[in-house]
């Protein structure tokens, strides 16, 4: 089996635009979460960029990361990812130059080019429209104040100058494929969500990789949903319930007032129910047995080197339970 990690969404839990959620709560659970990965041997932790969504408390990523890692000890955490679009890399490199000063080689840096907002969030950014284009400019701007010789003359990161904080592509599409293999860095493709194009995006990063300082062979990390449980019956209901869940906040995030049960039936059976449904195609549902041998598979036909789970339960203690669970399926151990 590859290495297994975890991506933490921080779902802010009985929250909507009208009414926010226990933000605190979050962040606590996310604690909980690290810590308890940590004990069990995954390999890391990253947390996710997003912008004005009620459900998600990662939206100041390396805030968080930070908290986290003053809470554990050798647990690796990172962005998975930063929106680079969305920011100066040298401000991100000074981010990220601290945390790596102040938590050592623990620190990874995920990159993306998507928004991570809708179009109104975009512009509350204050983003250029254009910004997307420069992403690969951009990587290799961060990447270097990260180094020892800027590609900016006269303008350093400090903190960041010489700390070496790992660079990490993520995508899902063949864009991302072809800059992390032209750079040479790891590739992270976003298969929990996105799931067309994996094995395709794959395949153009391994056969066009060419190796660099940080990475002598291809690298990849494919991301996947897990609704692990003691009993398959248990699972299987808790899927339901995260099926239920996701068509809410995707459909239902603008309304004054959530779906009722009976509006979600119709909404998860209409075409726009579906195409968000179609985003968990790659989730590992059951228990140990049923959820060791999905993750068996899913990385083989994934071609990935490492799986990042996102432990999907709604509630809190079930999502701990997934976690155990997944780790005792797979038995898995840092590296």
């Amino acid at each position: 089996m590859p290495t297994l990690s975890v991506l933490d969404l921080a779902p802010i839990r009985s929250s909507s635009a009208s009414a926010p959620g226990d933000v605190a709560a979050s962040f606590a659970e996310s604690v909980a979460l690290a810590q308890a990965a940590e004990e069990l041997g995954y390999r890391r932790v990253w947390y996710a960029e997003h912008h004005n969504m009620p459900s998600i408390a990662s939206s100041a990523t390396s805030v968080l990361i930070g908290h986290v890692a003053s809470k554990t000890s050798t647990i690796r955490l990172g962005a998975g990812g930063i929106m680079l679009p969305n920011h100066s890399p040298l401000v991100i490199a000074e981010q990220f130059g601290t945390l790596a000063t102040l938590y050592g080689d623990r620190i990874d840096l995920g990159l993306g080019r998507a928004p991570g907002s809708d179009q109104l969030t975009f512009q509350a950014l204050r983003r250029d429209p254009a910004s997307a284009e420069s992403f690969p400019h951009d990587v290799l701007e961060l990447q270097a104040y990260f180094g020892t010789e800027s590609r900016i003359r006269g303008v350093n990161a400090y903190p960041g100058y010489g700390t070496g904080v790992p660079l990490y592509i993520l995508g899902s599409s063949l864009f991302g494929a072809q800059l992390a293999a032209q750079l040479g860095l790891p590739y992270s493709f976003a298969s929990h969500f996105a799931p067309d194009s994996l094995q395709q995006a794959v395949r153009v990063y391994r056969e066009n990789f060419q190796p660099s300082a940080q990475l002598s062979e291809p690298y990849v990390i494919a991301g996947v949903g897990v609704v692990a449980a003691d009993t398959n019956a248990e699972a299987q209901e808790m899927m339901e319930a995260v099926r239920r869940d996701r068509v809410q906040k995707f459909l239902g995030r603008n309304r004054a007032e959530p779906f009722t049960e009976e509006e979600l039936d119709m909404v998860m059976d209409s075409p726009g129910g579906e195409q968000v449904l179609k985003m968990l195609k790659y989730t590992a549902v059951g228990n140990a047995d049923a959820v060791g041998d999905y993750l068996t598979r899913f990385a083989e036909t994934a071609g990935a080197d490492e799986l990042i789970t996102v432990q999907s339960p709604i509630e809190a203690d079930a999502r701990l339970n997934s976690l155990r669970i997944t780790a005792a399926a797979v038995g898995v151990a840092a590296v």
